[in-house]
């Protein structure tokens, strides 16, 4: 077959002109990013230290949010879009999941625990934190461990984990505990507070959190058998392995650059706002390992 000039010049053209652009062509969420010229964020507004509201302004701050806006950086990098618009929306336990899914939130970064379950529904990003789901009690208080709830009000948060696995614990055991579900971390402290529960089951980060913002956070205290490790991620939609990529390796590059360290003091070993309290809670080994070793999988389930 003969092949004139001018066929085989157009081919090449169409070669180096379409050829690229096939190759970078965006899809799913980094997509509607570019497209609309917005990312909208997921965050907290009690997940203290890792994303919460602490002034008037109504911006989240926090560990995971700091994290969440090294993402965004990366997120900006990757699209050349250096002035993106970054749109912020409030979620809770029992929304954050739903919203990602359904498209009105493109990034969560808050408290939210990577399980097996919540995989099939959400992807998950490499773990940010690890954290033991524990009790805060008042320091005089005499029941400090799970064995010791039999029949008592037990506070925690509706749609968490540690909800689960008390309810799970209570029905195993026969335990006849009153669990109360709250909306959220906050309302679950002021039921503590109040009297209406004697414990309050969450995540000993979280706990620490409102311990440290108490009135008197020197009558507090986290206590209890761990009764499961909990490997914190941000999440994004599923089936999205370019926006996954993006967020993974940003995150990676906290750790490899050791500026995560940097990004945990600020939030747990140095004064906090808006009380200005230090939460005084070093890394752990688990998070050191976690900071070594990059990985999406979340922790093993213990049998309770």
């Amino acid at each position: 077959m003969r092949v004139f000039p001018a066929m085989l010049g157009a081919t090449l053209t169409a070669a180096l002109t379409f050829t690229p652009a096939m190759a970078a062509e965006l899809t799913g969420t980094l997509k509607k990013i570019k497209n609309s010229g917005t990312i909208t964020l997921g965050h907290r507004d009690s997940s203290i230290p890792f994303s919460y509201i602490a002034d008037a302004s109504g911006k989240p701050v926090g560990y995971s949010h700091d994290i969440q806006l090294k993402i965004v950086d990366a997120i900006k990098q990757e699209l050349e879009m250096p002035e993106l618009n970054v749109q912020y929306n409030l979620v809770t336990s029992q929304t954050r999941i739903p919203l990602v899914q359904n498209g009105t939130v493109d990034l969560e970064c808050g408290s939210t625990t990577n399980t097996a379950e919540r995989a099939q529904q959400v992807e998950f990003s490499v773990g940010i934190f690890e954290a033991s789901t524990r009790l805060l009690v008042r320091k005089d208080s005499t029941y400090k461990d799970f064995d010791h709830l039999n029949g008592k009000n037990v506070v925690t948060t509706a749609g968490s984990t540690a909800e689960r696995m008390l309810k799970v614990m209570n029905a195993e055991k026969k335990m006849n505990m009153n669990v109360i579900s709250a909306k959220d971390i906050g309302e679950s402290y002021q039921m503590l507070e109040s009297g209406r529960a004697i414990a309050f089951m969450q995540d000993d980060a979280l706990l620490a959190g409102e311990m440290a913002k108490a009135k008197k956070p020197e009558d507090w205290v986290v206590t209890g058998t761990p009764q499961s490790n909990e490997i914190y991620g941000c999440t994004m939609r599923r089936g999205d392995p370019d926006l996954k990529k993006v967020v993974d390796d940003s995150i990676k590059s906290l750790f490899v650059s050791g500026e995560i360290n940097a990004i945990y003091d600020k939030w747990f070993t140095q004064p906090i706002p808006p009380k200005g309290l230090n939460l005084k809670f070093p890394m752990s080994a688990e998070l050191k390992t976690i900071i070594a070793q990059p990985n999406d999988q979340p922790a093993p389930e213990k049998a309770l």
